[in-house]
């Protein structure tokens, strides 16, 4: 097993569990976080913005690597030969996205593409992410244009335990919205990913990180107010 104490360590659940701070049923096959001797749902451990990447392409893996702001690595339990294996990454979707391209020469890294990008258009519920989108856009009219649409998509993607899926959501509600757009400046404008790859714990790191992320969701509710 390759990875080192400070990476970022996500477990694929051998047996159903449930988050200890939202309560989220952790069914097996998915992924959690320990903090505190505590399971995590991704949500709750700010890790739901990274996207897997199983093993299997060593120069895909390492140019994701190269290129994500924040990393974690997914290791699962071999009842077999007795330890933990490395599974994959978690790495940021333009990460991926960027290697996959850097890697378009081989057809088969092509052809895998062509998979992920379907395998996500399928997994989206495209009425329910323009309602999300059009929600966004009238609580925070000073966003960057189309901001709304890669919130709501991430927030939106079927099964993967996000902010967006839960029921209170679904219905628009405004406090579910707030937190994905709070989720989304906390990564996007902060360095708040960086806190976590230093070894920050994921508290402390979101108080450091607290003012600035008031600061641009206060100037996205003014019409005109650009990040």
């Amino acid at each position: 097993m390759r990875y080192s104490t400070d990476d970022i360590i996500v477990f694929i659940v051998k047996r159903d569990s449930e988050c200890s701070e939202c309560s989220e049923e952790l069914l097996s096959g998915s992924f959690l976080r320990v903090e505190n001797d505590k399971p995590l749902c991704l949500s709750c451990a700010d890790l739901d913005h990274l996207e897997y990447l199983p093993s299997g392409d060593a120069c895909l893996t390492r140019r994701s690597t190269k290129y994500t702001k924040i990393r974690a690595v997914v290791i699962k339990w071999s009842r077999d030969r007795k330890r933990y294996e490395r599974k994959g990454i978690l790495a940021e979707p333009e990460a991926i996205q960027r290697a996959m391209e850097d890697c378009a020469a081989d057809a088969d890294t092509r052809e895998a593409r062509r998979q992920r990008e379907a395998i996500k258009r399928v997994a989206l519920d495209r009425k329910y992410v323009e309602e999300f989108a059009n929600q966004i856009r009238k609580l925070f009219p000073g966003s960057p244009p189309s901001v709304e649409d890669k919130i709501a998509e991430h927030a939106c993607e079927k099964y993967s335990g996000r902010v967006g899926r839960s029921q209170f959501a679904k219905d628009l509600d405004a406090e579910a919205i707030v937190l994905a757009v709070q989720a989304h400046i906390r990564h996007q404008y902060t360095e708040y990913d960086e806190l976590l790859m230093k070894g920050y714990e994921r508290l402390v790191a979101r108080g450091a990180v607290r003012d600035k992320v008031d600061e641009v969701l206060e100037r996205w509710t003014r019409p005109g107010g650009k990040s």
